[in-house]
């Protein structure tokens, strides 16, 4: 007969992704997921496999969190105003109860950038938002080639630096570097 669980799935994944986006994959063992998750290593196992199980349920969630923003801006059509509202709707979300936490997406690539982890590719798609810059910025017929690459690249960038930035700044400060990142677009 199998078991019932006594837990709610989507709350303890929650716990999980505290506990990750505090500590990072590699410094989170099983103890500390058994003990953050408030259920015990059978019931880990059970639901999730192993320690990579729950990391990939994390992102998951995350990201599903995260896709009501995403599909604004994919389906937005107003080119440079779409990114930049991606920059802020981003930032909104990395600011939870006047908590500077970052992006629990960009924390975890940055901890597989060295390696062929492989989860690296399903934490972030970052030549699909590569490619949605590229088709924003392509609204404005005076871009050439070498800009749009350019412009691509630097915006790739600066978003990523602004899922590090928010975990150790404040909001007005971020605003400002937002503003400057697109006042060289």
């Amino acid at each position: 007969m199998p078991r019932i669980k006594k837990y709610c799935e989507q709350d303890v994944i929650e716990k999980a992704t505290v506990l990750f986006w505090k500590h990072g994959y590699q410094a989170t063992s099983m103890q500390m997921l058994e003990k953050a998750m408030g259920i015990n290593k059978f019931s880990i196992y059970a639901s999730f496999k192993n320690k990579e199980g729950v990391f990939l349920a994390c992102i998951k969630a995350y990201k599903e969190k995260s896709k009501e923003m995403f599909q604004r801006f994919h389906n937005g059509n107003q080119g440079v105003a779409d990114i930049k509202q991606l920059f802020y709707d981003s930032m909104c979300t990395w600011y939870q109860n006047d908590e500077k936490k970052g992006c629990f997406v960009t924390q975890s690539y940055q901890e597989f950038a060295e390696t062929e982890a492989i989860f690296k590719n399903e934490i972030w798609d970052r030549e699909g938002i590569k490619e949605l810059f590229r088709i924003k910025l392509a609204k404005d017929p005076q871009k050439d080639e070498e800009t749009l690459n350019k412009q691509v690249n630097f915006l790739i960038l600066s978003l990523q630096s602004l899922g590090t930035i928010t975990k150790v700044s404040c909001p007005n400060e971020v605003k400002d570097y937002i503003e400057m990142v697109f006042n060289r677009i």
